[in-house]
């Protein structure tokens, strides 16, 4: 299989964190974003909404981060990244869902691009954008995080899950942008039990081979 992405994509991230816990070997293709190589004809042609990531299964390419992921799940079963029960599974779906759905698609480099052609922003007012949209969802995900009642070091669990793969991608941008984490203990948390894992840890950015 091949895997077209870039390091710092959170989508991207989060897909090599699943691909770890799968244990399933990928070819990595860089598309450096920065470039525009996801803007070029060839990568067009596998994914015509131009953006990362793609996967290059051998009989299909499959884009959208959650749909890939949900692809290896559905197919490579063991270890499991949803609960069996289906109301569990909904509520891991809902929030990763928050992060990829809701947090994620306004910290996109495309967006951030427009606000600055369009709406005159400077790096810093981008940032600021960010750490805005971030914040207040992540400050969702905390209070349903914090809810949780199970006493696992997962958002959902003893073990690391869909959620998680969302999770931690998303604590990396925060970061980036310079968003005061602290208010969120228990994300903090379990940031800290998935990235003592080989699996997250060797998916970060900074391992990535097109890390720059």
């Amino acid at each position: 299989m091949r895997f077209f992405g870039y390091f710092r994509s959170s989508s991207a991230y989060r897909c090599r964190i699943a691909f770890n816990l799968k244990g399933v070997a990928t070819e990595f293709v860089p598309v450096n974003l920065r470039d525009g190589a996801q803007k070029q004809h060839d990568f067009r042609d596998l994914n015509p909404q131009g953006l990362v990531p793609a996967l290059d299964t051998g009989e299909a390419v499959l884009t959208q981060s959650l749909a890939i992921i949900e692809w290896l799940e559905e197919t490579r079963p063991d270890p499991a990244l949803l609960p069996g029960d289906p109301l569990a599974r909904a509520h891991v779906r809902a929030f990763a869902q928050v992060i990829a759905c809701e947090i994620h698609p306004l910290q996109n480099l495309r967006v951030l691009n427009f606000i600055k052609s369009q709406h005159g922003q400077d790096q810093d007012g981008a940032d600021a954008w960010c750490r805005h949209w971030i914040g207040e969802g992540l400050a969702a995900c905390e209070a349903i995080a914090a809810s949780q009642t199970h006493g696992g070091a997962f958002t959902f669990g003893d073990t690391p899950g869909l959620a998680d793969i969302c999770l931690v991608p998303q604590i990396f941008s925060a970061d980036r942008f310079g968003l005061d984490t602290a208010p969120f203990g228990r994300l903090r948390e379990i940031r800290a039990a998935c990235e003592a894992l080989p699996e997250f840890a060797q998916a970060h950015p900074a391992r990535q081979p097109d890390a720059v």
